[in-house]
């Protein structure tokens, strides 16, 4: 399979600055969209009664079809959004109740796209998707933070990472 990169967005807001950025890059690039407020992604559950909802068929499509995957979120309170989170948190069901999809996992890379109304944003915030990356045997191969307050058509959105 040749690398075939896919950005996972998760952005409260369909419209929202973090879905211009994707929609510049993806058509820029040719790069696939996935937009995880199309899904019915329900929170972690140890005991796996979430097991019917969208995220494993999710997934599944997702390493079967990607080699790169490229995170975008919006900074919330200094963090991921809450559906990047969930999205993030059910990766533990690869682990748990899904090894061999889990495994699948290993070798393929990824990357973080981020905006907030800030120009430059701690190195911490990408802690856990390096750790991830890492704890998964992926590559984390780095990200690209835009300033939402910037923003126009003159703004040049690249990805030096990729």
């Amino acid at each position: 399979m040749e690398n075939k990169t896919v950005i996972i967005l998760g952005s409260s807001r369909k419209n929202g600055n973090t879905t211009k950025i994707v929609d510049e890059i993806s058509k820029e690039q040719y790069i696939d969209v996935i937009n995880l407020s199309d899904y019915n992604i329900s929170y972690y559950d140890y005991e796996s009664k979430n097991i019917d909802d969208d995220f494993l068929p999710l997934i599944r499509g997702i390493i079967e079809n990607y080699d790169t995957l490229l995170f975008a979120t919006p900074i919330y309170w200094y963090n991921m959004s809450g559906i990047m989170k969930v999205f993030f948190d059910r990766i533990s069901d690869l682990i748990r109740i899904e090894k061999e999809t889990g495994r699948k996992l290993r070798g393929k890379k990824i990357g973080v796209i981020t905006n907030s109304h800030d120009n430059e944003i701690e190195e911490s915030f990408y802690i856990p998707f390096k750790k991830t990356a890492d704890y998964l045997g992926m590559e984390y191969l780095g990200h690209a933070h835009f300033n939402a307050n910037v923003l126009n058509q003159t703004t040049k959105i690249e990805l030096t990472f990729i």
